[in-house]
């Protein structure tokens, strides 16, 4: 476990839940949305409604409201998209943050302090669509975190070096039409370093590139520990 990953595990012992504050502990539900999960082998995941069908399909199973999960997850999730699957790159199917799918307009909770670095509206299709990346100072180590897939009002009134208190409600989740093309979720990512990018930066990674990335991009589950026991 690198310097970052410590610090954040050392920042709560208490799991942190990111979205609405109303939406009790226990409607937080597991997600298995790789490649390998035998029950997504006949569906167009690919396809918006195909894939909220399945969510809301495990939502009710489990009794849950928020279906979470995906880090470091193989998925076919991307195979439409010409960003993740250019026959000149590498294919990029590996998730490098943790996704909560549940409905649009959900509020994004600010899990701890910090202030915004930059946002952007990725509107490229697969991409983040509206998107913040929150500045962070931990036991003196820089890192960020990434929130993707926003309403786009979410980025109204936002200016660089605006100050998110832990508790704050950040932003709202988007619709498909402007997440560019997937069902409800917010994509919650944990960066170190991020390379000079503003208002993005890369959430899925090919194969080769996964020594990096686990590094650079620690599991989020060390700062939320959801589901730990």
């Amino acid at each position: 476990m690198n310097t970052l990953a410590l610090a954040l595990k050392s920042y709560s012992t208490e799991p942190i839940y990111i979205l609405d504050s109303t939406i009790s502990s226990e409607a937080y539900v597991p997600l298995d949305l790789s490649k390998h999960n035998d029950d997504l082998i006949d569906l167009d995941i690919t396809d918006h409604a195909v894939c909220q069908t399945y969510i809301d399909s495990v939502l009710k199973t489990k009794q849950g409201v928020i279906a979470y999960g995906g880090y470091l997850e193989q998925r076919n999730l991307y195979n439409d998209k010409e960003g993740f699957t250019s026959t000149s790159k590498p294919v990029r199917n590996i998730h490098l943050g943790i996704d909560f799918w549940c409905d649009a307009g959900t509020k994004v909770i600010v899990p701890l302090d910090g202030k915004v670095h930059s946002f952007k509206n990725n509107n490229t299709i697969g991409d983040y669509g509206p998107t913040i990346i929150l500045e962070h100072v931990l036991n003196d180590i820089t890192f960020y975190t990434l929130y993707g897939h926003l309403a786009i009002d979410s980025l109204s009134g936002l200016y660089i070096g605006k100050i998110f208190k832990v508790g704050d409600v950040l932003a709202t989740l988007g619709t498909p039409d402007i997440n560019v093309n997937y069902a409800p979720h917010l994509h919650f990512q944990i960066i170190y370093d991020l390379e000079g990018n503003e208002g993005d930066y890369p959430g899925v990674c090919a194969e080769g590139q996964l020594s990096f990335y686990k590094e650079n991009c620690p599991d989020p589950n060390v700062l939320l520990k959801l589901g730990v026991v």
